[in-house]
């Protein structure tokens, strides 16, 4: 008589393993998608929100990176933007 006890599990023992990582990747996917669980940021990343397109921020950036303000007109209008926007410094301070 053969049974299973005698033959062995046989090859569908493989697919055990596979069915377990398909358990975790959608239990990770589903609390990632919900917002309960969110992986840290990446230190390079910074703590600062990326700036949108359209920004004043943005513009200005783009302008001197294009060349048509130089470096002291692009401090000037910086230090300008930060003082009626209120932009987080480095430690946190408004």
């Amino acid at each position: 008589m053969n049974t299973l006890a005698h033959d062995g599990p046989g090859p569908w023992i493989l697919f055990f393993p596979l069915i377990w990582a398909a358990v975790v990747v959608g239990v990770v996917a589903v609390l990632r998608r919900t917002g309960i669980w969110r992986p840290r940021r990446a230190p390079w990343q910074g703590s600062r929100p990326p700036i949108a397109e359209s920004s004043p921020l943005a513009v200005l950036g783009r302008r001197f990176a294009a060349g048509e303000i130089d470096e002291e007109e692009y401090w000037r209008r910086l230090s300008v933007l930060d003082e009626q926007f209120g932009r987080a410094t480095k430690d946190g301070a408004a």
